[in-house]
């Protein structure tokens, strides 16, 4: 498995919050965790941007993917307004989590709480070229739906 070194700094150091961390052999994803001076609570529907007390300086080439967690959604319905949110690789301000609560009840957001993961991939840019027509498909302009339930 390829390895990416990333520099990473902590933003509060008089409040020190655990780094993003693996928490299983297999995971793809860091857990990200809260940064918080008091606790947040969010009610349902509410949106919060939720600070990490981070800051990382990702590779050229690689982006930092901000994904909700598996747990946070099925259990309490949290999820993320921009999900997938991205980090790109000049980007060098504080990692922020922008959490929604999809479920019924308020959920509270503690200092130190995992509430998002943080996936490292690569990526690549794009070169534009302009047509007057695109090569054929057997598919073509079928949108949402178009091949049935």
């Amino acid at each position: 498995m390829e390895q990416v070194k990333i520099h990473i700094k902590r933003l509060k150091k008089s409040q020190p919050i655990s780094l993003p961390q693996y928490m299983t052999e297999g995971a793809s994803g860091m857990d990200l965790f809260a940064s918080l001076e008091e606790e947040v609570t969010l009610m349902p529907g509410e949106r919060r941007l939720i600070p990490t007390g981070i800051s990382v300086a990702l590779p050229e080439g690689f982006e930092g993917q901000v994904r909700p967690r598996s747990g946070l959604a099925i259990q309490k319905g949290i999820g993320l307004v921009n999900g997938p949110g991205t980090i790109d690789s000049d980007y060098r301000g504080e990692v922020g989590v922008l959490l929604i609560n999809f479920g019924k009840e308020p959920f509270v957001v503690r200092n130190g709480e995992r509430i998002a993961q943080m996936v490292i991939s690569r990526v690549s840019r794009s070169i534009l070229l302009e047509v007057d027509d695109l090569p054929p498909t057997q598919r073509q302009g079928g949108g949402f739906g178009h091949t049935g339930v």
